[in-house]
């Protein structure tokens, strides 16, 4: 049994019913929690001795609305954690879907690693993801009045607006997007013979 493996049976035991699925990834150990367990289970995988993962190294959002073109039948929208533990020498990835897929939601884990503030702000600015308890829950690459998640696969590739110097008012100003939507196919030209094959 490699430490990996040992480790998996170790986190499976602190967790307990908290934990959803456990699997070794390509050689990482990714842990699935539902949203209902997310905070306690966050909690324990910090605070537990077995797995002290102090330090959260990232928090990202992800959209599975085109996984497997279309023929994925599960949760839209998940955040993911990478979690480091020092003093066990391991990392951890943590998935956990939004119950909801018109409104996800999530508890903030601000008061279990204070760094997931701009990441959970982040993730609410470009997917939608709102974290509740957050202390200061607003957009951070964005405009204030943006409207939309740039990240969801439904959100249009030239955006809604357009930001242009206006002569007139001597300010910038937005206006809706004037750029038409086309598909980019790629052509590739090979010339005969290329890579000793005949075409």
């Amino acid at each position: 049994m490699s430490y990996v493996e040992t480790f998996q049976s170790t986190v499976e035991t602190v967790l307990g019913s908290l934990l959803k699925k456990a699997q070794i990834i390509r050689g990482d150990l990714v842990l699935e929690v539902s949203p209902e367990n997310y905070l306690a289970a966050c909690q324990k995988l910090r605070d537990d001795s077995a797995c002290k993962f102090e330090i959260l190294i990232d928090l990202c959002g992800v959209d599975y609305s085109t996984y497997r073109e279309g023929e994925y039948d599960g949760p839209r929208y998940y955040v993911v954690l990478q979690l480091l533990s020092i003093a066990q020498n391991q990392r951890i990835r943590v998935k956990v879907a939004c119950a909801d897929d018109e409104m996800p939601l999530l508890p903030s884990l601000v008061n279990v690693w204070p760094n997931t503030n701009w990441f959970e702000r982040e993730v609410f600015d470009m997917y939608g993801v709102v974290f509740e308890g957050h202390p200061d829950l607003r957009r951070i690459l964005t405009d204030y009045g943006f409207i939309g998640h740039p990240q969801r696969k439904d959100f249009p590739i030239s955006g809604h607006v357009e930001m242009i110097y206006d002569e007139k008012q001597q300010r910038v100003v937005y206006q809706p997007v004037t750029i038409e939507p086309r598909e980019i196919i790629p052509r590739v030209i090979r010339e005969d013979g290329y890579g000793g094959v005949r075409h």
